[in-house]
C-alpha cells in the first residue's frame, strides 16, 4: 500500500528554503523590525539567524530528518528604552508563522504578576500567568527581581521552580524571555543555574547612538505630526547629548518623555500667546524654547523616573 492510499503525504526528496522563507512571512516579521526600530544592528541580526535556524530545522522535519523541538528560551540584556519588549513582540509572531508556538502572542509581566505576599499565593498568581502565555511567548521582565536571597520570606523562588518545569516540560507550546540589566542578569543566571541552562539564546542590546536617538526622535514626532524649526532641531541634539550623560537615562523612553514634556510647553505657550485663530503649522511647531526650557541645560534633571528595563 502505498504512502498517498495509507493517507499520509509522501516524505519529499528535497526542500526549497527560499520558498519557504517567502511563504512563512518570515521576511515581513523582519521587515517590520528593520522599519520600525532604528539601529540595533547586531540584534537585528541574531534574529535573523534564529528564523535561519528554525527554517532548516522545519526542513528537515519535512525531509523525515532526526529532530527535535529546539529550546527556543531566551534572555535580552540592555538598559532601559533600547526595545526589548518591541523585539520580543516580533520575535512571538516569527515563532508563530514558523509553527514553534500556536498562537503567537506576547504576555509581559514582572515579579509582582507572579510573587505573592503570602503563603499559598504565589503558585497560584504564577500559574495563572503561565496559562495565559500558553502557546505563545511570556516575557518577564527586571527577571532578576524574582530573586532575593536576602529576605528569607521571599516566595520568589517558587515562582522560580514552577517557571523552571514549565520551561522544560512544555517549550514545545512557550517561549519564556528573560529581560534586564546585564549585569544583574549576570548575577540572576549564577544564582539560578537552572534558568542559565534553560537558556539557548541570549542577545545583548547596545545603547543608541546619539543619532540614532535624533532619528529616533523625528520617527516619533513625525507619527504625531510634529515639526521641529531649525533651531529646535539644534536645541534637540544638543538636549541629547546632555541628557545620556546624567543618571536614569532610558535611551528611547527618555527621548519620548523629553518630547512630550516640549509638547505640553508648546500647547502652553500657543494657549498664553495666541491671538487669533491658529493654523496647522503653528499647532504642529516645536519651537527651541519648548525644548530648552527642560531643566538639562541648566545642569538638572529632567522630570523622570527610571523605568522598567525593556
Amino acid at each position: 500500500m502505498t504512502e498517498e492510499a495509507r493517507g499520509t503525504a509522501p516524505v519529499p526528496e528535497k526542500v526549497d528554503l527560499a520558498a519557504d522563507f517567502r511563504e512563512s512571512g518570515v521576511a515581513e516579521v523582519l521587515a517590520e523590525l528593520d522599519r520600525e526600530l532604528i539601529g540595533l544592528a547586531p540584534v537585528k541580526q541574531r534574529i535573523r539567524e534564529t528564523a535561519a535556524l528554525l527554517l532548516v530545522e522545519r526542513a528537515r522535519r519535512k525531509l523525515g530528518l532526526a529532530h527535535e523541538t529546539p529550546t527556543l528560551h531566551m534572555s535580552f540584556t540592555g538598559n532601559p528604552g533600547v526595545g526589548k519588549t518591541t523585539v520580543a513582540l516580533k520575535m512571538a509572531g516569527l515563532l508563530h508563522r514558523l509553527g514553534y508556538v500556536r498562537k503567537g502572542h506576547l504576555v509581559s509581566v514582572t515579579r509582582d504578576d507572579l510573587v505573592g505576599q503570602y503563603i499559598g499565593h504565589t503558585a497560584p498568581k504564577t500559574k495563572e500567568v503561565l496559562k495565559k502565555a500558553m502557546g505563545g511567548v511570556l516575557f518577564i521582565d527586571e527577571a532578576y527581581y524574582l530573586y532575593r536571597p536576602d529576605n528569607e520570606r521571599d516566595y520568589g523562588q517558587e515562582a522560580i521552580e514552577i517557571l523552571l518545569q514549565v520551561m522544560e516540560n512544555n517549550r514545545d507550546d512557550l517561549v519564556v524571555i528573560l529581560a534586564g540589566y546585564a549585569d544583574r542578569m549576570d548575577r540572576f543566571f549564577s544564582s539560578n543555574p537552572g534558568f542559565r541552562s534553560r537558556i539557548a539564546h541570549h542577545i545583548e542590546f547596545p545603547d543608541y547612538t546619539d543619532d540614532e536617538l535624533f532619528r529616533i526622535a523625528e520617527n516619533m514626532l513625525s507619527g504625531q505630526h510634529y515639526t521641529l524649526t531649525p533651531e529646535a532641531t539644534a536645541a534637540l541634539h544638543e538636549y541629547i547629548a546632555l541628557r545620556r550623560q546624567q543618571p536614569h537615562f532610558a535611551n528611547a523612553r527618555s527621548i519620548r518623555n523629553a518630547l512630550d514634556r516640549a509638547r505640553l510647553r508648546q500647547a502652553n505657550r500657543l494657549f498664553e500667546s495666541a491671538q487669533g485663530p491658529l493654523d496647522a503649522a503653528q499647532l504642529s511647531t516645536i519651537d527651541a524654547a519648548d525644548l530648552r526650557a527642560s531643566r538639562v541645560f541648566a545642569g538638572g534633571l529632567d522630570h523622570e523616573r527610571s523605568g522598567a528595563s525593556q
